[in-house]
């Protein structure tokens, strides 16, 4: 029996998380698969109140052990000064686990307001240095001031990063449409992002399959914007990546359909890209969509390839069916939507 972490989060994690969960277990019934055994552990808001940390220490042991979880969002901004002075849990976790690949799909539900539709692409974000000085060093944020007056941020870029996430992108555009895209800001920022991009391209010269492309940042936003149909798998650095995700997600209809994991070789944290939406926290309302995909890649990623296929025809077949929370256009709220998902597994 697998055994993964079940960690709510803030705001309306409590609502999306279980959720997700409910779903996968109909799923893995669903196939004949033997059931997860979910491990409940404290993180947000709460472990503050219990256990004096955001992410207490018996959390980060227990994850240890286990093959990967889900994560439910965080509202670290909320969070008491001290405790805001320190690496948010979803940052701490890719870091301590060297969580490298983020992979983020994007693409529009039949019938819903997407503003692009046809998207159908995955963003592939080096998840543990770039431009993202909260994990681009061992030690500390990569963030200091030398005087009262000077603040600096490390961006940092090595080549075995570089090479292990564009291994991924190009492993996961060979089973896609074989179009990998590389966005940098190598006519700027020479350096760093043009070392990013000249080893990509050494990479993606193993796969002679692929379709290779590249463009600058700031010009990537317009032509997802512009035609966003036309890109496959796209790899980009830490920050790059993040600000781009959360583009695709709303171009696909909404960021509540937007699913993420985050992984290692040997280990996988589901995550949805949203944050915690505190301002819907509790009114039943949020969209779990994100988070239950996120689940499904989760199983994909544990070799439970047919569950995984099923929650996302169930996600398809329902929101087509016309049952939508309110920020795909409809009336339906978190348990409602969650409960169509699981008769469609049925």
């Amino acid at each position: 029996m697998t055994r993964l972490g079940v960690l709510d989060g803030d705001g309306i994690g409590p609502e999306i998380v279980p959720a997700a969960v409910r779903v996968l277990d109909a799923a893995l019934a669903a196939t004949g698969a033997a059931p997860v055994e979910w491990v409940p552990l404290p993180v947000g808001a709460t472990a503050i109140e219990t256990h004096g940390s955001a992410l207490p220490d018996v959390t980060v042991e227990t994850l240890t052990g286990l093959d990967g979880w889900l994560l439910g969002p965080h509202d670290s901004a909320s969070y008491p000064p001290e405790h805001r002075a320190v690496l948010n849990p979803s940052g701490s976790l890719r870091k301590h686990f060297d969580l490298f690949a983020n992979i983020r799909p994007a693409r529009a539900f039949a019938g819903t307001p997407a503003l692009v539709p046809g998207l159908d692409l995955v963003v592939v974000r080096e998840n543990t240095e770039g431009f993202y000085a909260d994990r681009s060093t061992y030690r500390g944020t990569g963030e200091f001031m030398p005087t009262a007056d000077v603040a600096i941020a490390m961006g940092i870029f090595t080549r075995p990063a570089i090479e292990r996430i564009a291994r991924q992108a190009c492993e996961l555009a060979l089973r896609r449409r074989r179009h990998l895209t590389i966005v940098h800001k190598a006519n700027v920022l020479r350096t760093t992002t043009g070392f990013f991009l000249d080893i990509c391209r050494e990479v993606a010269a193993d796969y002679p399959q692929l379709e290779v492309d590249d463009f600058h940042i700031d010009a990537m936003t317009v032509h997802l914007v512009r035609r966003g149909a036309d890109f496959d798998v796209l790899v980009t650095e830490n920050m790059f990546g993040d600000i781009l995700s959360d583009l695709t997600g709303e171009l696909a209809g909404s960021l509540g359909t937007a699913p993420s994991i985050n992984a290692s070789y040997d280990r996988a944290m589901a995550q949805a890209a949203h944050g915690s939406a505190p301002d819907i926290a509790g009114r039943g309302v949020a969209n779990p969509t994100a988070m239950i995909a996120s689940g499904a890649m989760l199983l994909d990623w544990l070799g439970a390839a047919e569950a995984a296929e099923r929650v996302t025809r169930a996600l398809r077949a329902v929101v087509g069916d016309g049952v939508r929370t309110v920020d795909l256009g409809g009336t339906a709220g978190t348990a409602e939507f969650t409960a169509a998902v699981v008769r469609a597994l049925a």
